[in-house]
Order: C-alpha cells, then structure tokens, then sequence
C-alpha cells in the first residue's frame, strides 16, 4: 500500500461542484464502470436531475479486449436518446486514456451526442493518448507500479484503494 492519502468524500464534494458548473438544459450524466457510475448516479441525486444516469461499459471496445475479456459485469445502460445530448462523462480515475477512448466508440454506437464533455475524480496522469478532463477534482502522480481505484462501502461511503500491480 502507498502513503498516498486521498479523501474521498471530500473530492466527492469537489466533483460535485465541478460538475454543477457543466449541467446545461440537455445535459445528461453517463458514468463509466464501475466507480464513474457510482459517482454519476450521486451526482444524478445530489444534482437533482430528472431521470436516471446513464451507464455505459468500455468492455467491447477495449484495445486489451483479448487480455481481459469482460472484466466487468456492467452492460451499458442509456435510458435516453444520446442523439443531439450534451453528455458529461464522469470516472473516477483518469490514467491512460485508453478507458476513455472504448467508452467513446461505445457512445457513439449508440447515436451522436452534440458534445462529451469528462469530469473525474482524480487524474493521476500517465496519458498514453490525447484525453484530457473537462473537470478533475484532484491531480496526483503515482507509479505505473501503482493502482488507483474507487471503493465504496455498503454504507455508500468512498474511499480509494491504492494497489501494488
């Protein structure tokens, strides 16, 4: 485990912040699995936007498909129509950029929204392609060695886990 200490509800309230300056009349919220839809579906309450958060999974798209198959459960989930939204993307690690890419060519199979925007918890750099956070609400340097994910508690409470690859 690191020394590195991340306070989660804390750059959870940071985020929120971030991500009300977004919100625009056609805006919906589309987090990515599976920390990312635990924050848009909070946002989604806390926010008090009508309807549900989107889900959407980067499984079929990723470039390591091959390696690691379906790693998550989560199917992708958009209960509107993404034709002319304003989407906000929310994650909650931002590292590679190679997530982020799979979950836009999964977007667009399923229409052409008017813009993406991406808001995230923590950036912790280390980009491998061109992506970068409309809204991070930390930016933090780990080693490649490391990884960086958001857990959250039966209680709802979250918290990062901090790994040795």
């Amino acid at each position: 485990m690191s020394s590195l200490s991340l306070d989660a509800p804390t750059l959870y309230q940071e985020l929120l912040k971030g991500v009300k300056n977004l919100i625009e009349p056609n805006t919906q919220l589309i987090g990515i699995a599976s920390g990312g839809v635990w924050l848009a579906q909070q946002l989604q309450t806390d926010l008090k936007l009508a309807g549900k958060a989107g889900v959407i999974s980067s499984a079929m798209h990723r470039d390591d498909f091959s390696k690691r198959g379906l790693a998550h459960s989560v199917q992708t989930q958009l209960p509107f129509d993404v034709n002319g939204q304003d989407i906000v993307l929310i994650d909650d690690v931002l590292y590679t950029g190679r997530t982020i890419r799979a979950v836009l060519n999964e977007l667009f199979d399923y229409g052409r929204p008017a813009r993406v925007r991406l808001a995230v918890l923590v950036d912790r750099g280390g980009r491998q392609l061109p992506v970068q956070a409309d809204f991070a609400a930390a930016r933090v340097s780990l080693p490649a060695v490391q990884s960086l994910a958001l857990a959250r508690s039966e209680a709802g409470i979250f918290s990062f886990e901090i790994k040795e690859a």
